[in-house]
């Protein structure tokens, strides 16, 4: 069982202490199967993007063990593509529930892979995920699109879908920095994906037009920011603009607008971008918001309709429960969650904003 002495780097004055943090790990490692998948909850899909959310949350807990071996179910399922599947049924990596490829989805495994190198300093972990990460990281960058962006993601049949999201391409391109990152400590210089991340970056920073507009998502407003995209006068600038059309304060962040509706993840996320702004108060402000979220067992719930007073939907998510021990790590100054999502060390790629 985690101890309260395992997490004391996840202690935020008004969000958690020792004790409850150390209760919100044991919840991960209850959902957590044997064979290292992550799902939602039990019962529910597991999908690889929230998985790696989750493993890393362990690795910031000081469970490496039990994070290594979520990264292990990721590397015995990789698609032959480099790909995985959208969803898995619970208990069942067989048994995809969703048989699309998201280029996201594929992508994060980088960005976890790299953050438990940076928790555990373990050379072999990171010799043993490198043919995987690459792997995933081409079967992203063969959907990149020629203004940058990535396409969303390739059917079942093979088929690429080109239009591209905002917030997916930006998680990508945090995932494909973390990806060089790797390619630097291993010396395997990788020049076609430093071209690609500086194209990536521009599109997001520059191109609006060239993403699908869902900027009624909440996501679509912070992700530029969260991935490292976007930052410095231009990151403050877009978050103060959508402040008050997502923000509601004392309750967390909506999902989309005009739905009553606030959810942990994006509440969580939202604290971590403004965290690697520099705004640590508003940061931590939003982190105390949605402790109303907070379930007797550790775990939080995804979402509450403020209009009706409700929660909703009933379900404690291990990723909602990941994604705010990251925000609580990264504050605290865990040195792999600040050097994954602060981004200061991360190659930028090559490609200059000019002449594109």
């Amino acid at each position: 069982m985690t101890s309260p002495g395992r997490t004391e780097r996840l202690v935020l004055p008004g969000v958690l202490t020792a004790e409850q943090a150390a209760r919100t790990v044991e919840g991960i490692l209850a959902t957590q199967r044997t064979d290292g998948a992550i799902p939602w909850f039990r019962g529910h899909h597991l999908d690889p993007w929230d998985h790696t959310e989750a493993a890393m949350a362990l690795d910031a807990a000081g469970e490496h063990e039990r994070a290594e071996a979520a990264y292990d179910w990721l590397v015995r399922h990789q698609n032959p593509d480099g790909s995985w599947y959208a969803a898995y049924a619970d208990g069942d990596a067989n048994a995809p529930t969703d048989r699309g490829r998201e280029t996201n989805f594929c992508a994060y495994l980088a960005v976890g892979a790299w953050h438990h190198y940076l928790s555990t300093g373990d050379e072999t972990f990171l010799d043993r995920m490198w043919p995987a990460v690459h792997a995933a990281i081409e079967y992203v960058l063969e959907l990149q699109q020629p203004g940058g962006e990535i396409g969303w993601k390739r059917e079942d049949d093979g088929t690429p879908v080109r239009d591209a999201l905002l917030t997916g391409s930006s998680s990508v391109y945090q995932a494909l920095r973390c990806a060089l990152a790797m390619a630097e400590q291993r010396e395997e210089p990788q020049p076609d994906w430093e071209l690609a991340v500086g194209r990536l970056g521009h599109a997001i920073r520059h191109h609006p037009e060239r993403f699908l507009d869902k900027s009624r998502y909440s996501m679509d407003w912070y992700y530029p920011v969260l991935g490292g995209a976007v930052r410095g006068t231009a990151a403050q600038e877009r978050i103060d603009a959508d402040w008050d059309r997502f923000v509601v304060p004392g309750l967390g962040v909506r999902c989309v607008v005009p739905n009553p509706w606030v959810t942990g993840g994006e509440s969580a996320e939202l604290a971590l971008a403004l965290w690697a702004m520099g705004e640590s108060d508003r940061a931590v402000t939003v982190l105390k918001w949605i402790q109303h979220l907070r379930a007797d067992n550790g775990m939080y719930w995804t979402g509450y309709v403020f209009e009706d007073e409700t929660i909703w939907p009933q379900e404690l998510t291990s990723w909602t429960a990941g994604s705010v021990l990251l925000a609580v790590a990264a504050l605290g100054g865990d040195e792999a969650t600040t050097s994954v999502f602060g981004g200061e060390r991360l190659p930028t790629g090559l490609a200059p904003d000019c002449c594109r």
